[in-house]
């Protein structure tokens, strides 16, 4: 099997590439940037140039390979918008993907998505989906509610650091799943005949509420938490004044997730018969718990640590 990877450097594709190597597999990947990717030369992985944008770098990333995941979008930070990336260019990648006749393709989507078409990324996921069900590939859809790494600068460095934490009142709970587990799952339904064609949803043990995050963060880190609520119609307007400016329209599409929270709909899934199919067990699957413990665990070692080599440090709290 040899597997590319799109969207390697990212959150969640430098777990899928991690993972694939430990588990043996040759692996390419499609980056924009080589010097951002040394990372990934060093744990033995292939680079290779490319971008989305651009269909024959596409074309040329695909020479050889039998495999392909797609764990690729638009940083809120990056100058492209959320259309060219996630729309335009996984079509360029899927029609790339079927010409050259790859055996899998594993696509990210998120949860829910067909709820939240007024969401710009949300309607993207949902219509690449119904783009890919249009081709004969045999792909499989992954589902995400969210990630963990994404609760560090959300929650657990504000506490650590004395800022204010800004909750909406009107959020609804995500069952948040560690991206290391979910790049297990992208990788098992690359050899599961099963998966063919399929989409599965993927959630972590438990669906947590912002206040419930914040409280464990406090419990923790032995710090207590600053926060204040940030109505809806707030978010709502700055985004729409974002949305006036062409260098913030990325970030302003990422804030229309505001509306994802306040559906009101929990944002969860059973994960029973998915973890019997690609053979994960349910008790592998990282709790929120000990996902912050060992971060809270590691970061507050450390600073100790700084502090006894050097009195004159201080704590940044």
């Amino acid at each position: 099997m040899n597997l590319l990877v799109v969207g390697a450097t990212g959150t969640l594709g430098r777990q899928v590439v991690r993972y694939a190597l430990d588990q043996g597999l040759q692996v390419k990947c499609l980056v924009r940037n080589p010097k951002r990717a040394t990372f990934l030369r060093e744990w033995g992985a292939e680079l290779v140039v490319g971008d989305l944008t651009k269909q024959e770098t596409i074309e040329a990333a695909l020479r050889g390979v039998t495999h392909v995941v797609d764990a690729a979008t638009t940083r809120p930070t990056d100058s492209l918008r959320i259309k060219e990336v996630d729309w335009q260019g996984k079509v360029h990648l899927i029609q790339a993907v079927e010409k050259a006749e790859i055996s899998k393709f594993v696509f990210f989507s998120i949860l829910h998505a067909e709820k939240y078409r007024q969401v710009p990324l949300m309607e993207i996921k949902y219509c690449t989906e119904q783009f890919l069900a249009q081709t004969q590939l045999d792909y499989t859809i992954l589902k995400p509610c969210g990630f963990m790494q994404g609760l560090i600068g959300q929650y657990a460095i504000p506490i650590l650091e004395g800022q204010t934490i800004w909750i909406t009142g009107e959020s609804c709970p995500i069952a948040y799943m560690n991206t290391q587990d979910v790049a297990k799952f992208a990788v098992k339904a690359l050899s599961i005949p099963a998966t063919k064609r399929q989409s599965y949803a993927l959630a972590g043990v438990k669906a947590w509420s912002p206040s419930e995050i914040v409280a464990l963060c406090e419990k923790l880190s032995g710090k207590t938490a600053r926060t204040a609520g940030m109505p809806l119609g707030l978010l709502r307007f700055v985004r729409n004044v974002a949305l006036a400016f062409e260098w913030t329209w990325s970030v302003a599409e990422r804030m229309a997730f505001v509306e994802v929270m306040a559906g009101g709909i929990p944002i969860d899934a059973p994960m029973a018969e998915t973890c019997a199919l690609f053979q994960i067990p349910a008790s592998e699957i990282t709790t929120l718990e000990d996902y912050l413990q060992d971060y809270f665990s590691r970061i507050l070692r450390k600073l100790r640590e700084l502090q006894y080599k050097d009195p004159k440090i201080k704590t940044p709290f």
